[in-house]
């Protein structure tokens, strides 16, 4: 590789924690030493002056997605090879009038790519997520057999990229104590047994269900390599547990790297000094790793 990887460092919700910690991140030595950072969006104090410290509004969501769109488009163009977001706010989405609910599905949409899937990557523990951004009582609906292939067919595509050559994958069950069989739900009976059944006939390395009480302890202990969560919360408060501020929120599926942070935009404490940039420098070391295994020596 004869050059360092470009890495596009998106600023989010200007109105957040987003530009102070693109700003230390980009700063990182250890950033600096594996890649170029190219921020896209304002992050320094004259540039965000016009959006008001944590506050939704519309122009603050529009700079947001406009920022965003920005980098797709270059990472497309291969005019940087990955992009790192600092987070965004859904409600000033909402409130510019766009339909996208987070980076995930933004991010198919410009990619013009329909299944995408949602990791959060850490040393100790690492997870997918078979359903994100909708409400608890969905979920049962959400999850189908087909669904559930879908996932486990990109998360064992994509963890070779990630030094895993031969993935393990488990699938933690919807209900408690993974249904008890049939006792406490039939979402495993009807949905995630057949679906193991058929990765496993693909040549998919995956077991399951288990109870999701204790299996997030074995995986952290290294029986497996990432774990098939039901849900948004079933999967993020194990990682968020375990490696807050320096897990990594990555896209696959996607034809270009993306990697994110494992938080929101805190417009607590926007602007006061007191942001982590942890999970900022994480995204962009993890990116730049990615990017340079996509490339070709020489390139």
């Amino acid at each position: 590789m004869s050059r360092l990887p470009r890495i596009a460092v998106t600023t989010g919700d200007p109105a957040g924690i987003g530009p102070e910690i693109v700003a230390a991140a980009i700063a990182d030595p250890r950033v600096r030493a594996v890649c170029e950072p190219v921020v896209y969006g304002p992050f320094e104090r004259a540039a965000i002056e016009a959006f008001p410290a944590g506050v939704v509004t519309a122009e603050a969501g529009r700079a947001a997605y406009d920022t965003i769109v920005a980098a797709v488009r270059d990472a497309l163009d291969g005019r940087v090879d990955a992009i790192a977001t600092a987070p965004i706010n859904k409600a000033s989405f909402h409130a510019a009038g766009l339909p996208w609910k987070g980076h995930t599905d933004l991010l198919a949409h410009l990619c013009g790519v329909r299944d995408v899937v949602m990791m959060f990557w850490s040393e100790p523990l690492r997870v997918v997520l078979a359903t994100v951004h909708i409400p608890l009582a969905d979920v049962p609906r959400a999850i189908t057999i087909d669904s559930l292939l879908t996932v486990m067919r990109i998360t064992h595509g994509s963890l070779p990229r990630f030094g895993i050559p031969r993935p393990r994958l488990a699938v933690a069950g919807v209900n408690p104590h993974a249904g008890e069989d049939g006792l406490m739900g039939h979402e495993e009976i009807d949905v995630v047994v057949p679906a193991i059944e058929q990765a496993r006939a693909e040549g998919i390395d995956v077991t399951g269900p288990f109870p999701a009480d204790t299996l997030f302890v074995r995986a952290a202990r290294g029986e497996f390599d990432v774990v098939v969560a039901a849900y948004h919360d079933q999967g993020l408060v194990p990682v968020k547990l375990l490696a807050f501020g320096t897990s990594v929120n990555v896209t696959l599926g996607l034809p270009i790297v993306r990697t994110s942070v494992d938080h929101g935009t805190a417009f607590d404490i926007a602007r006061q000094g007191r942001a982590d940039a942890g999970s900022m420098v994480e995204a962009i070391l993890l990116a730049a790793r990615l990017a340079q295994a996509r490339r070709a020596p020489g390139d």
